[in-house]
């Protein structure tokens, strides 16, 4: 996250060019709201809301939209 803030921070007119830090923050949510979703024993996406927000992540549709239209 300090990684990609700082990128921004760089590249104002040019945010494009901090793609490669903002996959790697909305990788490492995905994995935190999947190993969330394995401990509670509930499949991928599901669970209460409550349980799936992250003060450090977007929500889990967010970055799993965000994944999928930046393979």
């Amino acid at each position: 996250a300090c990684a990609l803030q700082t990128c921004i921070s760089a590249n104002t007119y040019s945010p494009e060019k901090c793609d490669a830090h903002l996959k790697r923050l909305y990788q490492c949510c995905s994995k935190l709201y999947q190993d969330r979703a394995e401990s509670n024993g509930t499949e991928r996406g599901s669970g209460s809301d409550q349980e799936n927000i992250s003060t450090a992540c977007p929500m889990q549709k967010v970055v799993e939209r965000w994944l999928k239209s930046h393979p």
